[in-house]
Order: C-alpha cells, then sequence, then structure tokens
C-alpha cells in the first residue's frame, strides 16, 4: 500500500496534469482505490489542502534555503543578486508544487492557506524592494508587480514542462534570463 507522502506525490501529478480530477480519476491514476485514497483523504478538498499545505512549508523552506531574510536586510547588491537568482532556480525547481497552490480555486480560498502565502509573499516584496533600492532590480516596477511576474514565470515553467515545450535542464536558465531581461538593471 503506497504511503501517505506517496500518494500525495503521485496525487499531485495527476492534478497538475488534469486540475479537474475526481477523487476516483485520481485513484486510478496513482494505483490506488478510493477506499484507500479516502481513508487518507476525507474528500477532494482535504487531499487539495494537504498538497497545498505541504507546498507552502516547500515555499518557506526554499526562502529559508536561499537566505531570503538576510538578504532582505543587506545593502550588498551581490548578495541580494546571488539570492534572488537561487531563489528563482529553486522555485523552477518546485514549480510544480507551487502551481497547485497559486492556481486551485480551493487552495487559493482557503484561510489558512492564503493567510501562509499571504506572509510569504510579503517576505518576497521586502525582499524584491531591498533588490530595487540597491540596484538588482529595476526602481520603476512595484515590488508587489516584481512578486506576481515571478508567480508568472513558475506557472509557465509548470505548463512549460507539462506540455514538452521546452527541457527541464533548460528551463531554470530560461526563467532567470526571463526574469532579468524584463525586472533587472
Amino acid at each position: 500500500m503506497a504511503s501517505r507522502e506517496e500518494l500525495l506525490d503521485a496525487a499531485l501529478g495527476v492534478l497538475n496534469r488534469t486540475a479537474t480530477a475526481t477523487m476516483a480519476e485520481i485513484a486510478t491514476a496513482v494505483g490506488s482505490s478510493r477506499a484507500t485514497l479516502h481513508r487518507h483523504f476525507s474528500s477532494r478538498e482535504a487531499l487539495i489542502a494537504e498538497i497545498a499545505r505541504r507546498a507552502i512549508d516547500r515555499w518557506e523552506l526554499t526562502q529559508a534555503q536561499v537566505g531570503l531574510q538576510a538578504a532582505s536586510e543587506s545593502t550588498e547588491p551581490a548578495v541580494l543578486d546571488a539570492t534572488l537568482r537561487a531563489l528563482l532556480r529553486q522555485y523552477v525547481v518546485d514549480a510544480a508544487d507551487f502551481g497547485i497552490v497559486l492556481t486551485d480555486d480551493f487552495a487559493a480560498g482557503a484561510p489558512e492557506l492564503t493567510e501562509r502565502t499571504l506572509a510569504i509573499v510579503e517576505r518576497e516584496v521586502v525582499f524584491y524592494a531591498q533588490a530595487q533600492r540597491v540596484g538588482v532590480l529595476r526602481s520603476d516596477l512595484p515590488p508587489r508587480w516584481i512578486a506576481d511576474v515571478v508567480y508568472g514565470l513558475m506557472v509557465s515553467a509548470r505548463e512549460s514542462t507539462r506540455w514538452g515545450n521546452v527541457a527541464r535542464r533548460d528551463l531554470a536558465d530560461l526563467v532567470v534570463g526571463t526574469f532579468f531581461a524584463g525586472a533587472g538593471r
């Protein structure tokens, strides 16, 4: 029998391919019975909420691993530039998980998930504003717009790999290059 984590991983893959998949379709696609899936998750909403929680945990972990908070307090352009590049590259790796959090209506409407997401985005906005102050990013763009651009690039990264439009190995360079071509100095 698949573990809870294995079911979550498999369900995430199914939902990224078919966002409207039912619990029965998810169970079939992951090679499990509906009963097994329902033993772990009482409903489709509960499944998506758990996937979203896990994605938000990873999002917070990524921010911590790249040193977002410390970089937000730095006045060194090289520190902010390196942190931003590391952040974008790791977000590309995590894009499949972030996609469900950022694009699923249920995940976007759950108060607990929304609150955590807004706190994460706020940390990014502070970071982007500092990157603007030290000249890493254009100062004529609202920092929240920059956060939205990063979000858009992550959804594009997920969809591009989903449809086979770009090779996964090229994706991080494409995202970083596209981002800096539009928002960088």
